[in-house]
Order: C-alpha cells, then structure tokens, then sequence
C-alpha cells in the first residue's frame, strides 16, 4: 500500500466526477463486478430519479432519503446518487424494532425509504408518514422500472452547499433517544483524503466492506477512502467470521475497516497454517481488543491499525509503537481529560506496581478537545445534544477516559446512560421502557458492564413489585415477543434487587450498579446462548473474571 499523492477534494460529488470514465474495477458483489464508470451511471440515474420523488415532496420539506439496505450496491449507487442530488442519506439500523424505529424514520424527516423485501416487515403498522409511493424496495420490478424511466441521466449539475448535511448517521447518547450525527459532502471527503494519505489507501487496493453501511465506521473508514483512491469495493452483505478469510482471497482484499469485535470473532475461527497466505495487508479500525490487535496481525499476516474516532469527528486518538498496555494512544492537539461539572482538567493516573489504577475516583473525566469544537456539524433537531457535546469552547465526547503522565490516554468506559454491545450502540432509557411492561418489575435500571473481550455488556437491575417473584422462563418469553427491543439489547445479566442506589432526589446511582456488576449481594441471572436465563454462582463469577485476566482486561474491572 503506496501513500497517494491526491489532491484535496471538496466534495464528494467531486470524487465521483473523477470517476465518470474511470473503468478500473468499482464495485464487486459476491459473483458481479462494476466498473467506477459503471458506477457512476447507475447513480445519475438514481438522482434523476431521487430529484423526481422531491417533486413530489410537500414545498420545503427535507430532501432526506432513508436507506434500509444491508451491504449490496444499491447502497453504494445511492450513496452516489445523494451526492449528485443534493440528498442527504438517513441510515437506518435493521436491528432497530416497532416504535424506536417509527421514531428514527420520523425524527429524521425521511420523505423516501428504499428498502429490500426482507425488511420490509419491518415498516408494517408505523406510522413513517412515508407513503407507499415512497416507499422504493430495490428487489422488485417497480424498482427496475422506476430506475430504468431514468436511464443514461446525466449529471444534473444541482447547485450544492458543501457544507449542507449529507449523511445523518444515528449515534447513541445520554438522552435516551439516538441522534442523527450531521456529515456533510466537504466532511466525508475530507475524511476520505485523511485515510487515503495517512493509512495508504491506494487505487490497487482491495477494500473490505462487511461492516453495515448505516454504520460511519463503514462510510468513512471504508467506502469513501475507496472512492478518493479509485480502489475496489469488495461488499459482503452482512459480516461473517467464517467467510472472512474466504473473500480476502476470492476477491484478493488488501484493506478491512472495523469496528468493535470483528478481530475477536474472525480470531474464534480455527486455525489452519496457510492463514497468512493471502493478500490482505492493513485492518484499519477503533475499538478492537488490544489482545486481539497483535495476534490478528500475526495469523494473517498484515498490519492492524486501531485507533478511537466519534462519529462527530471531533476528537482522534492514535496508537503509537511502544506505548503502555492498554492504553489507546496519544490524542490530537486539545485533547483533554475534563471533569464534566467543574470544566477543569483532572490530575494524571497514579498506577501500583502490578500497574492497577490507584486514584480512579481522581483521575477519570470526561475525554474532550479545546480545540476542535467548530469542525463539529452536530445533531439533527437536536439543540439539546448540541450544547451537550460543544460547550464554553470545549467539544465534549460523553466518554470516560484518564491519562498517565507521559500524555498517553486510556479508556475508562461509557457515560451509564448508554453502551455499545457488539458494536451497536443503543440507549438505556427505550430498554427500560421495555423491562417494566413485564408485569412483576417495579423499576428497571438498565447500564453498561465490562464485556471480557472489548466493549460492553448489557446488565440490568430490576426491583419487583410487592409480592412478586422472577421467573426466567417467563422473561425470556416475554423478551422473545417484543418487537421494539433491539437485537443487541436482551440484558446478558438480571439483577433482581430489593432496593437500588439512589440519592435523595431518587435519582438511581448507575455508577455504584456499573461498579458492582454480577459481584453483588443480590441474585444475578446470566443468559445463556439460546436466549434462557440461569442464576449465576461463585463458580461463574470466578470463570467470568479469569476470562477477563486471561484477555488482559482485568483492569476494566476495576474502573
């Protein structure tokens, strides 16, 4: 991977432009392939047709297009289309269910939604207030004939604010409610050039597209640096661990974005001698298991590069050679630990000699930057989350974080309000919502717990109402049946608690729960693969915390 030397783009209508006669190898999809020049005609023609669809739309209203897809080319077409349109692209999550996702499509004022027939189940009874002439499913002749009305479109040439929002990708937060994350076309772009020059993305590589494209970590670690070198586009529909290896020789990948436990689940797979043997030479990513970063480089041969970014793009942290265990690296210029309520800096981390935190009450803080608060382009409809993350100066990231004396910082959790299981992010607040309609909960505290392997892991505490008891078939059953909670969001443990922390004003205290875990007085229930629940006894406490010894995430335990 040579660093190209590329000029800086505006947009990313301009990237696509560079590509209009570009027939080198675009696009590849399980048995078909795409040239750049191929893929820019099928995206004209969606923006003859996305243009066509906003004449429609009531005067004035947002010309937002919700994609509901996995990773097929329609996506990247549409994503193109966007961009010659003027559109902007909501991402919408499949694994969101009844009212959040009524909640997402509404919130983010989608006047079209292209979808495939697979998820279309998944609209039925919400109340989108998208028409059904609106609604586009890609894997119909309606879809065929409506993008063929338009074929051979030629650039529009719409007049186009750079700065206007592009991409509104959900981000999860503190309110309760995920927020739509602005990125307009001059960002993307931008981001795209920073990756290509500074990972070496090149026009003869291979990119790897198996994180899903309603994700930024797929957007701008994947698809736009493909478009700024003019490299290939390897799409697999959903990730695979198994199939992992298999189409970085089929398609010959040289670079795989991540985000969160890809490197662990594709490390599960049994090993074979000859793993090393193929093309692949940089995974690029945030948020990956320091354990798994060395080991994934060494099976297969490539280099991995993990780093912490936000969606919003305010703060990065980089890894350095030699730098301390566990730590995630040096961040850029401003980048502070502050304490959220006073605005001041917190001292350095003081370690022991067996290297455990001995003043995290002291040091940890909020990770944030005084110097990158105006590349923010912030929330949609959301002025609330907006002075959240930028205020007095100061872009605020909702992270945990602490920092040595030699400037390296470190991961100290997530705000107890949200977590991120997976690699999805998801609010405590609508899975709360969920756990009370159980008839025998009273209330229902929902907080991230450390996951052994990188991330986090879903606990709930619940106090029941007078008289009742807790039968774990009978949750199990009732989880089972409910259609808004999230994939990722059945709680992997269940605190059944007489009375939870809490201050004077009732407000619960997460941040004792988040503290005492599983390792608590009270009875916790484990779930189990196949969705059932089973109480937890020393045997497990100790199993769990010699697996997280055995990752080298012990210290997580303590934080």
């Amino acid at each position: 991977m040579s660093v190209p030397v590329l000029p800086m783009p505006r947009t990313v209508r301009d990237l696509l432009r560079d590509r209009a006669h570009d027939d080198a190898t675009a696009l590849r999809f399980e048995d078909e392939r795409w040239s750049w020049r191929e893929h820019v005609a099928a995206s004209l023609d969606r923006a003859a047709l996305l243009l066509a669809l906003r004449r429609e739309l009531p005067s004035g209203a947002p010309f937002h297009v919700g994609v509901l897809l996995d990773n097929v080319p329609e996506y990247s077409f549409l994503l193109g289309a966007a961009a010659f349109a003027g559109a902007a692209v909501v991402g919408i999550n499949p694994t969101r269910r009844g009212a959040e996702l009524e909640r997402d499509v509404c919130h983010t004022d989608c006047g079209v939604i292209v979808t495939e027939e697979r998820y279309l189940p998944l609209l039925d009874d919400l109340a989108t207030g998208v028409s059904r002439e609106h609604l586009l499913v890609i894997d119909t002749p309606a879809w065929r004939a409506a993008v063929g009305k338009h074929g051979g479109a030629t650039d529009p040439g719409v007049a186009l604010d750079p700065l206007a929002p592009y991409l509104l990708i959900f981000t999860s937060g503190t309110t309760g409610q995920p927020k739509a994350a602005l990125c307009s076309q001059q960002r993307l772009a931008a981001i795209g050039w920073n990756i290509c020059t500074n990972r070496g993305v090149g026009r003869d590589d291979v990119c790897y597209q198996a994180m899903p494209m309603f994700h930024s970590n797929q957007l701008m670690a994947g698809w736009v640096p493909a478009l700024t070198a003019g490299a290939t586009l390897a799409l697999r529909r959903k990730f695979s661990a198994s199939g992992f290896l298999p189409d970085v020789r089929k398609y010959g990948v040289t670079f795989f974005n991540y985000v969160g436990k890809p490197l662990t689940y594709v490390l599960a797979t049994p090993e074979q001698p000859d793993d090393a043997h193929n093309t692949l030479k940089l995974a690029f990513g945030n948020e990956g298991a320091e354990h798994d970063l060395e080991r994934f480089a060494r099976r297969f041969g490539c280099k991995v590069a993990d780093a912490y970014g936000s969606t919003e793009g305010s703060v990065s942290i980089q890894r350095i050679p030699d730098q301390p265990a566990g730590a995630l690296g040096m961040g850029q210029p401003g980048t502070v630990i502050f304490d959220p309520e006073s605005g001041t800096e917190k001292p350095p981390a003081r370690f022991d000699a067996d290297g455990k935190l001995v003043n995290a009450d002291a040091c940890i803080g909020e990770i944030a930057n005084v110097q990158s608060a105006s590349s923010f382009e912030g929330y949609y409809k959301n002025p609330e989350a907006d002075a959240a993350r930028v205020h007095a100066g100061v872009y605020w990231t909702g992270d945990l974080g602490y920092r040595d004396e030699q400037g390296f910082l470190y991961f100290a959790g997530r705000d107890f309000d949200w977590l991120r299981v997976d690699g999805e992010n998801f609010a405590a607040a609508p899975l709360e919502r969920i756990l009370v309609r159980f008839a025998p909960v009273e209330l229902a505290a929902v907080y991230a717990v450390p996951d052994a392997e990188i991330g986090d892991q879903c606990m709930a505490a619940l106090t029941l109402r007078s008289g009742a008891a807790f039968d774990p078939a009978a949750f199990a059953r009732f989880l089972a049946v409910q259609r808004d909670l999230g994939t990722k969001q059945a709680p992997r443990y269940v605190r059944i608690a007489q009375e939870l922390p809490g201050t004077q004003t009732h407000k619960i205290l997460k941040r004792v729960l988040r503290r005492e875990r599983w390792e608590c007085a009270d009875l916790v229930w484990l779930r189990e693969a196949g969705g059932s629940y089973r109480p937890i006894d020393s045997a497990d406490v100790a199993a769990i915390r010699a697996r997280f010894r055995a990752r080298g995430r012990e210290a997580a335990l303590e934080t």
